[in-house]
This record gives structure tokens, C-alpha cells and sequence, in this order.
């Protein structure tokens, strides 16, 4: 499939210092602000990555999306946001007799996580209707920003939604919650960077649209990767990572001998075990279809040198991921290696969008 590739005849700029042009023309600082606001999501993923590892992602018990800009300024304040989190389940079972001191480090985490989705908001809508009245946006992208604002305010109502899952009756958010939260973001960020491609190429004629290999694979690819995290949250928000922590057994086992629970969506969904082996195997599937992309690319002289560049890197970033999959686990999730585990897993899946993005344009 992949070797019927046509042959990559030009590559368009990825900045041009000219000017739109109407509907056809490129916009540079249209994608240098969708790229600016793409780099804030993947800040946001890494920083909830943190509030969650932190256990902190309870500790604001309410949803004020302006009024909550403000931290606490006064002792009075902090008494009463600390007196709501003493209210909840998380506090009753892990964290009694936590003091106001040792509720503020993690109030800060969330506070801080929730001040970028603010900072996001106004990031993205501010310039985008300075562009708008100042004609440095194409109309034809003008659609597709639409849909990004919906999804950004989207993502808010997400959260709340998540974070009220476990202010009663549990200590933790529910794990399908925690993956839903991620997986829009993580649609918001896939479809900034395109968008952000888009602008700064320009548009594309409808003659060259063309369903290739290329394009195929790196859409099946992105696909994978999309699904590989939502996996990853789904053991994150079952606390998989603190069991089963030897590799390539669990727990002396190939198949985790608990790994069924009864049930298709409690196994699927929150059995502990379950979760991480299905993270395991689709890890191990995408490994070997990043071999296959970059073999097929340096083996292709029709591949083109920007489509074997992006293969290249995404074997890279996918051996990395691996390895820090692995000394993630050994670990028993230290902060620092988790965090750059979720990082690299955005990163890659940025890059497997911009090879299928590029893929449209052989």
C-alpha cells in the first residue's frame, strides 16, 4: 500500500513572510498563534498529569470558571476552601488530619491547572478575533477555529464533570471520567497543530487530495496512539502503575492471572490488572508499526524526504516512550519520570498528526 506512494514533488513552507491572500494565501502568524496555543495544551496535559500524580485534583471542591481566577486571599478564604475539602471522601480516608499547610500544596496544583485552561481560553480567543477584524486569517480556516473555541470550552465542562466524580463517595476521579478529560484534550491538540499546518502552508487544491498509503498509515497510526493514551489514563485513574511493577512479566505472569473481572466494562475499564496489560500490548503493536513506517520510508525513494524525516522521528519518540513506559513501572511511578512519560506520549502523537497531515500533500 505504502510503496504505491506517489513521489513528493514540492514542499510546501512551513512560514512564508508574504501576506494572505485570500482563501488560497498563508497565514504565519495565524499558525505561530494556533502552535502558541497547541504548546499550551500539551503544558495543560503535563501540569494535570502532576495534579493528579499529586493527589491534588479534589482539593477545589467548586466550579467557578471566573470568580475561581482568584486564589484565596485572605486566611478567612483559605479556612473556608479548606473546610470544603475536609468535606470529601479523599480527605475522610487518605489525607485525615491534614493540615491547612498541607492542604496548600495541592490546592496550588489545581489551581494552577485550572489557571491555564483560564490563560488557554484567552490565549486563543483574544488573538483569534484580532486576526479576524484584522483580516490575517483566512476565511476558510475561520470554521475550523470555531470548532476549536467549542472544543476549549468543552474541555472546562469536561473537567468539572471529572473532578465531580470524586468529591463523593470516592478518593480518586473516575477512571472513564480522567479518560475522557484527555482524550478531548487531546483532540484539541491534534486539530490545532493541523489547523496550524493548514495556515501555514495554505490551502490545498482539491485535485491533490489523494487517499495514498502514506496518508492511510499515519491516519491508522494517530489512531493508535489516541487510543494507546486513553489506555494510559484509564491506568493512571485505576492506580495500575503502583501494581504489577516488573516488566515483561506481571507479576511473574504472562497474562495477569486477575486480569478478568467479571464483567467487559469493569475489566475493561477498571480492572487494575486489565488495563495494564492492554497498555502493554498496544504498546508493543505500535512499536512494530513504527519499525514498519520508518523501514518503508528509508527503503522508499518515492517516500519523500519530509515524510521519512517524520518517520524517523516517530521511531525515535516511540523508543523513548517505551523505555520510559518501562522505568515508569520500575519506578512505582516517580513524578518526574511519569510526568515526561506523558509528555513524550503528546509529543508523539503531535508528530503522528503531522505525518498524516503531511501525507495529504505528497
Amino acid at each position: 500500500m505504502i510503496g504505491k506512494i506517489q513521489a513528493v514533488t514540492t514542499r510546501p513552507p512551513v512560514f512564508s513572510a508574504a501576506a494572505p491572500t485570500g482563501d488560497t494565501g498563508r497565514s504565519p502568524l495565524a499558525a505561530a498563534w494556533l502552535y502558541s496555543v497547541a504548546a499550551m495544551v500539551v503544558a495543560m496535559v503535563v501540569v494535570g498529569g502532576a495534579t493528579r500524580l499529586t493527589g491534588s485534583g479534589l482539593s477545589i471542591t467548586q466550579w467557578k470558571p471566573l470568580l475561581g481566577a482568584l486564589p484565596p486571599l485572605s486566611d478567612a478564604a483559605w479556612a473556608d476552601v479548606f473546610h470544603r475539602y475536609q468535606a470529601t471522601s479523599q480527605y475522610h480516608l487518605v489525607n485525615r488530619g491534614m493540615t491547612l499547610a498541607g492542604f496548600k500544596p495541592i490546592f496550588w496544583w489545581e489551581w494552577t491547572h485550572r489557571l491555564l485552561g483560564r490563560g488557554l481560553g484567552l490565549v486563543f480567543a483574544a488573538p483569534f478575533v484580532a486576526l479576524i477584524i484584522t483580516r490575517r486569517l483566512p476565511a476558510r480556516l475561520i470554521p475550523a477555529c470555531v470548532i476549536l473555541l467549542v472544543l476549549g470550552g468543552l474541555q472546562g465542562l469536561v473537567g468539572w464533570w471529572m473532578v465531580e466524580s470524586g468529591l463523593d463517595g470516592r478518593v480518586l476521579v473516575a477512571p472513564e471520567r480522567l479518560a475522557t478529560h484527555l482524550g478531548l484534550a487531546l483532540l484539541l491538540l491534534g486539530a490545532l497543530v493541523w489547523t496550524g499546518m493548514d495556515a501555514a502552508a495554505g490551502a490545498l487544491s482539491p485535485q491533490r487530495r489523494r487517499h495514498d498509503g502514506w496518508k492511510v498509515a499515519g491516519g491508522f497510526f494517530a489512531g493508535g496512539v489516541y487510543l494507546q493514551c486513553l489506555m494510559g489514563a484509564l491506568v493512571a485513574g485505576n492506580q495500575a502503575g503502583l501494581l504489577n511493577s516488573d516488566w515483561p512479566m506481571m507479576s511473574g505472569k504472562v497474562i495477569p492471572g486477575d486480569y478478568w473481572q467479571g464483567g467487559l466494562w469493569a475489566t475493561l475499564a477498571h480492572g487494575v490488572a486489565a488495563v495494564q496489560f492492554n497498555h502493554r500490548l498496544l504498546a508493543y503493536a505500535l512499536s512494530v508499526f513504527a519499525l514498519a513506517l520508518v523501514f518503508i520510508s528509508l527503503r522508499s525513494a518515492r517516500a519523500g524526504d519530509d515524510i521519512r524525516d517524520l518517520c524517523l522521528l516517530i521511531g525515535g519518540v516511540v523508543f523513548m516512550q517505551v523505555v520510559l513506559g518501562v522505568a515508569t513501572l520500575f519506578s512505582v511511578v516517580a513524578l518526574p519520570i511519569a510526568l515526561l512519560h506523558q509528555l513524550t506520549a503528546a509529543i508523539l502523537f503531535t508528530s503522528a498528526v503531522a505525518l498524516t497531515w503531511r501525507a495529504q500533500r505528497i
